[in-house]
């Protein structure tokens, strides 16, 4: 979708409307619909204050959860799965300035996998792929992707353990960490 100036600037003045707001979700909600462009399922919540860029170029699944002070540079595109969700003050960037040509941006996709849990100023980088029900720790730096079902944490962000199924818990994604003895 090409991402007309105009566009870029009506949505600037939605993220400002929306962090000037009361914060009464009957009267945000609207905003960040008109933000989000239709992108936004009608069971996610995203609490302000919030900073987005190029919001037409993010999807948004089922039953998110955002916690306020989310900082989202999308103009390579992010794509957020149901039932994840993010923790206070995180950032989300999809462009970098060429080594080369400081000038030219380039811009990759973000994708979070469902039910995965991003921890509070956890930054994750361009390109990135954060597989289903994977958990990344509160202040992580993501430069590669993420595979399913496991924890990092780090800058950058390494493998901490693998999350398993646990039938003794109710409900999706509900894991142990592998060798916990709980």
């Amino acid at each position: 979708m090409a991402v007309t100036a105009e566009k870029s600037e009506n949505q600037g003045q939605s993220w400002v409307k929306i962090n000037t707001t009361a914060p009464q979700p009957e009267q945000i909600r609207p905003l960040e619909e008109q933000l989000f462009g239709g992108n936004l399922d009608q069971t996610s919540y995203l609490m302000p204050p919030l900073q987005v860029d190029f919001a037409c170029q993010m999807k948004i699944g089922k039953g998110v959860f955002v916690n306020h002070s989310l900082t989202c540079m999308a103009a390579g595109g992010i794509t957020i799965d149901d039932g994840v969700m993010i923790g206070p003050n995180v950032r989300i960037v999809t462009d970098n300035h060429d080594f080369a040509n400081r000038m030219v941006l380039r811009c990759k996709p973000v994708h979070i996998g469902r039910n995965a849990w991003i921890g509070v100023g956890a930054i994750i980088l361009p390109g990135v792929t954060i597989g289903e029900n994977a958990v990344v720790a509160a202040g992580a730096v993501v430069t590669k992707d993420v595979a399913p079902n496991t924890i990092v944490g780090g800058n950058p962000a390494k493998f901490i353990k693998s999350l398993t199924p646990d039938p003794s818990l109710k409900g999706e994604g509900n894991f142990k960490g592998e060798g916990n003895k709980e």
